[in-house]
């Protein structure tokens, strides 16, 4: 046994009740995190955890080649605002993406560089909108990686910021409202801390240009109490969409007529289903839905009659989403977790699929209604992320743009396999590698998995797991319950108390892998971030000798109290709450990783990750359970380290510099106690 010298965390006698039976919470104090003591504690935790990475043999090495790896060009889509094409880029390294724009004689220009936000790019760009007219650019800044941020405007022609004054918004669309103002959404915190504090009264508000803040009006959310609250303006600028919403799995659709200057009426109100706005045509505005369909379909309705809605695109297999461009309607079908892009006009008559003849991911088909082209992207886990542009008029789709990588791609092979779960389900699951690896159970592995809120893992190419690749690993993805990878039945299978569902399913993951000889216990590590991250506390703990190795990243790990903080209330349709029922409460009880570690129990080694400015899933989650495996397994064979950005968040806006520390340090130690036996 190894006796590791982890930090001094001290306990206090902290208990809650429930139902009845009490639950000591010894580390509650760390939920404070504007504390000193607990900013001392994050650098103890820092220092120890870095002082171990260093030491690491292979830890130089991968961060240098994952460096040179990652230094290549790379552009998002581009899209088509007046006269010019727009489109972010990244000449390799840079630690955020550039927005340019060319003109009609391709000429290229820079219009917004988030470098200059701050010295070490901590502060990132979050969403950009275009006034109607494209005389303005209002774009969120988000410091320090907190979902927080303020909108900055900019003038178009002279590229001069006109203000900059509208602050605090969080979980926000901006719409503009011609050239004249915009919508966007915010809280109103009474007390405590700005990071942790329970957001659950959320407004939408309206902004005229180079008028006070506090002078906004409040457009929804004063009369009533929705923990989500957001919308926009209909292309057309007829009507005004506001959603509004306590999980985050279903809403309510209000709508305003803006020719009539009519009041907010209320459009729909289903409860546990979910629709949006796709775009509107008149009177008419066409919406996507799960109700009474269970893979969602697409619907028109009238807004003089709201009641009567008329199918237009049919349920199919597993729609995922839908985008406009040139007046028609492109949809996204899952297939088997590949996309399956289909074109149909408003009217929902099918006009062409747009297939590209390789099964992978494709994103994309957004533009205004008398756009003549429009843009997409296509990628898989071998293929890089590439841009292809459509021609609207011929139904034409030709390479617009490639990446150039260092990385020996006709060397990597990606299949598909369906294995079978605990209670009989089939599973997909993607395995990677570089041709010629041998099954012999010696590979080392990685298992990652998410198995919540409708999020499907698709596939898409990864510089990092390219690396992971070529030093002769595997990367497998498992697409587990909880998912929205089959519908809304797939992910409900995955939900409250079924949750245990996921867990079964990722076990079952891992026992393939090893079956089938691609790895072993010793040789596989499993990943997972968010929801994900709960996945990997789980299942770390109800199968340690499993795995040799556990990467649980921004994860949810107190299921009694993640309701209390910021948003994590309307995470309850997913997991419900200790306070629901009793029934509830020992569910949650039952498989909580903070409440399930064990004494004197060899847990895989285990890197938790986390940011400081974490206002999502607050970083007490993996703070309180860091200090809780240290503490009960000081004789732990394996070492178990918390890793702390500090001024990062959930993940959204990271500096290429932390993604490159960050990967580097998760595959050295990954990769080192794979490779030990």
């Amino acid at each position: 046994m190894q006796n590791h010298k982890y930090p001094f965390t001290k306990k206090e006698h902290v208990k809650d009740t429930y139902f009845g039976k009490e639950i000591e919470d010894p580390y509650r104090w760390l939920e404070n995190d504007i504390s000193e003591e607990t900013k001392k504690w994050v650098a103890a935790q820092n220092k120890f955890t870095q002082a171990y990475l260093q030491k690491l043999p292979n830890a130089e090495k991968i961060k240098a080649r994952l460096s040179a790896v990652w230094n290549f060009e790379k552009n998002m889509i581009p899209f088509k605002k007046g006269k010019y094409l727009y489109c972010f880029k990244n000449s390799g390294v840079q630690n955020q993406n550039i927005l340019y724009r060319e003109n009609e004689e391709g000429i290229e220009e820079l219009v917004l560089d988030p470098n200059t936000f701050s010295e070490h790019g901590t502060d990132s760009l979050g969403i950009i909108k275009f006034s109607k007219n494209n005389k303005y650019l209002a774009y969120k800044i988000s410091e320090g990686g907190s979902d927080w941020g303020r909108v900055v405007v900019m003038d178009l022609k002279t590229k001069q910021i006109i203000e900059e004054n509208v602050l605090d918004i969080k979980f926000s669309d901006i719409s503009w409202l011609g050239d004249e103002g915009f919508y966007y959404s915010s809280y109103k915190l009474d007390t405590g801390s700005k990071l942790s504090a329970k957001t659950d009264r959320h407004f939408m508000f309206y902004h005229k240009l180079f008028t006070p803040q506090n002078e906004d009006e409040i457009v929804y959310g004063a009369d009533e109490k929705y923990r989500y609250v957001n919308g926009g303006i209909t292309e057309d600028e007829r009507f005004l969409i506001v959603y509004a919403a306590n999980n985050t799995s279903s809403n309510q659709i209000f709508c305003r007529d803006l020719t009539k200057k009519s009041e907010i009426v209320e459009l729909t109100n289903f409860e546990n289903n979910y629709s949006y706005v796709i775009s509107s045509k008149g009177e008419d505005l066409i919406i996507l839905t799960n109700k009474d369909a269970p893979n969602n379909k697409i619907i028109k309705v009238n807004v003089n009659k709201p009641d009567v809605w008329q199918d237009i695109i049919p349920e199919d297999i597993s729609l995922e989403n839908a985008s406009t461009a040139g007046g028609y309607i492109f949809v996204s079908y899952l297939k088997d977790v590949n996309t399956l892009i289909k074109q149909y006009d408003y009217e929902g008559n099918f006009i062409k699929e747009i297939n590209l003849e390789k099964q992978g991911t494709i994103i994309g088909f957004n533009g205004n209604i008398d756009d003549e082209e429009t843009y997409f992207q296509f990628t898989n886990n071998t293929t890089p992320i590439s841009t292809y542009k459509y021609n609207l008029k011929t139904e034409e789709a030709k390479l617009f743009w490639k990446p150039k990588v260092d990385v020996e791609l006709n060397n990597l092979v990606s299949k598909q396999v369906f294995y079978t779960s605990k209670d009989g389900t089939k599973i997909p699951m993607t395995i990677s590698h570089k041709k010629g690896v041998k099954l012999n159970g010696k590979n080392p592995s990685i298992l990652y998995g998410y198995g919540g809120f409708t999020a499907s893992l698709r596939p898409y190419f990864s510089i990092i797991n390219s690396v992971w690749l070529e030093m002769g690993g595997v990367y497998a993805v498992a697409n587990l319950r909880g998912g929205g990878e089959y519908g809304r039945a797939w992910h409900d299978a995955g939900i409250k108390m079924k949750k245990q569902n996921v867990f079964d399913d990722f076990i079952a993951a891992a026992e393939f892998l090893i079956t089938e000889k691609y790895t072993s216990s010793k040789h596989l590590a499993i990943k997972g971030g968010s929801n994900g991250g709960l996945l990997v506390g789980a299942v770390m703990l109800q199968k340690p000798d499993l795995f040799q190795v556990a990467l649980p990243a921004v994860g949810v790990l107190d299921m009694l109290r993640y309701h209390k903080f910021t948003s994590g209330a309307g995470w309850s349709y997913d997991y419900g709450t200790s306070e629901d029922s009793i029934e509830m409460f020992a569910y949650l009880l039952n498989y909580s990783p903070l409440h399930n570690v064990k004494e004197n129990v060899n847990y895989p080694a285990t890197l938790i990750t986390t940011g400081d400015h974490d206002d999502r899933v607050v970083p007490a989650h993996s703070f309180k359970f860091a200090a809780t495996l240290q503490n009960k397994n000081k004789e732990n064979k394996l070492p178990l380290l918390i890793r702390i950005e500090t001024d990062a968040g959930h993940g959204a806006g990271k500096s290429t510099e932390k993604l490159i520390n960050e990967n580097a340090d998760i595959l050295s130690f990954t990769w080192h106690y794979l490779t030990k036996s």
